[in-house]
């Protein structure tokens, strides 16, 4: 296989020599761990998924931590919060930079640890699986934007090459059986995997509890629950709508994306790439790749937290993302199709109008190649993804 540079390294080397805690976090299986000790190969590395040594973690935190003498690398750090506490007693002594390398895939859990202990001593990252941009120049770059979009991004299926119609089935049968059994209590797990197709079936839609909920025959706060387990796991989230500054009446109802779309096309039982071409999910699918895309190409630059959202008024009018940087607004309309239509304009002229914004800060990212700069906005193939500078 050839190397895959991860584009989020350089920065999490460059902090590294800034402050004494590296976090890491995201999916499972999104290369945490293959990072980490890419970066920093000397480093000791334990994994707090291994029961024993997470309870040898939890036992005895101050002689588990004690053992190491130079830097460490601590996976799923969450599994053993007792360490956390002890971390910021150590670093506040050495004053050591770079010491500790934590990472999880529970975020939410994760995260709580690092703000109660460890805020002001840590850099926080978070790694996705491949982007389209760290898999071009390598073997296993590909041409068609719905082939990437079945496969989906995580590593194996590159590294391995773990067939996508195989490793997406396993993968939610394992995040089920250990992840959701670990963080929640979710008396019907058949039921919660159900949630998780038919939300699947919802992709790009407004995140509606109460039809969910009517639909699967369970609660309003059921639906909202499992929904913040999805978020909690880099499994799927919500892109809030933007309505600062808007007199007009504006949608305020979040939508639903995945965090990978391979994810999503095998809960929506799509065998190959090819099905892609007449499913009703295909636009949704693809609207889905490129916000995703852009959340990468951010974070993979070391922000944090990359402002996403989209527009939609109370006429129907809709712009799919909207990218808020430096105080600067870009609308985006994205397009599955291959060729440029002029109606496809339409929906960022309304919103120009309304915002006041330059239509050179407006793109019109589309399934095709070419890169066009237009008067109404600027066009962008789904490989050539703008910065947003």
């Amino acid at each position: 296989m050839a190397f895959v540079i991860r584009h989020l390294a350089e920065h999490i080397r460059d902090l590294s020599t800034k402050t004494p805690v590296i976090s890491i976090t995201g999916p499972r299986q999104s290369g945490k761990t293959t990072l980490s000790r890419q970066i920093f190969p000397d480093y000791d590395y334990v994994d707090l998924d291994r029961l024993q040594t997470r309870r040898a973690a939890i036992d005895n935190p101050e002689g588990f931590l004690n053992q190491f003498k130079k830097g460490v690398i601590i996976d799923e750090a969450q599994n053993a919060p007792e360490l956390f506490s002890l971390i910021k007693v150590r670093v506040d002594e050495s004053r050591r930079n770079g010491e500790f390398i934590l990472t999880g895939s529970q975020h939410f859990l994760f995260m709580e640890k690092i703000t109660q202990s460890l805020a002001g001593r840590t850099a926080i990252f978070h790694l996705l699986p491949f982007s389209v941009s760290e898999l071009e120049g390598t073997e296993h770059a590909l041409s068609n934007p719905f082939d990437y979009i079945f496969n989906g991004f995580y590593p194996r299926i590159y590294s391995e090459g773990f067939p996508a119609a195989s490793f997406y089935p396993s993968y939610v049968q394992t995040y089920v059986e250990r992840d959701v059994r670990q963080v929640q209590n979710v008396g019907d797990l058949y039921a919660f995997e159900r949630f998780m197709h038919l939300l699947a079936g919802h992709t790009g839609q407004m995140f509606n509890q109460t039809t969910i909920s009517n639909d699967l025959g369970v609660s309003v706060t059921t639906v909202s629950r499992w929904m913040s387990l999805l978020q909690s796991s880099f499994v799927a989230f919500l892109l809030p709508p933007y309505f600062k500054n808007f007199n007009k009446r504006v949608v305020k109802t979040p939508k639903v994306y995945f965090y990978d779309t391979g994810l999503a096309c095998s809960l929506l039982g799509i065998e190959n790439a090819r099905q892609l071409d007449t499913h009703f999910a295909r636009g949704a699918l693809f609207e889905n790749f490129i916000i995703v895309e852009t959340m990468k190409r951010l974070l993979n630059r070391g922000i944090l937290k990359p402002n996403l959202f989209f527009w939609r008024d109370s006429s129907g009018y809709e712009v799919d993302l909207l990218v808020e940087r430096g105080g600067r607004l870009f609308p985006c309309e994205i397009k599955s199709g291959e060729t440029v239509n002029d109606s496809f304009f339409k929906n960022l002229n309304v919103f120009n109008d309304i915002a006041d914004n330059p239509a050179s800060q407006s793109y019109l990212i589309y399934g095709g190649n070419e890169n066009q700069n237009r008067s109404k906005a600027q066009v962008r193939g789904w490989n050539s993804l703008p910065d947003f500078e």
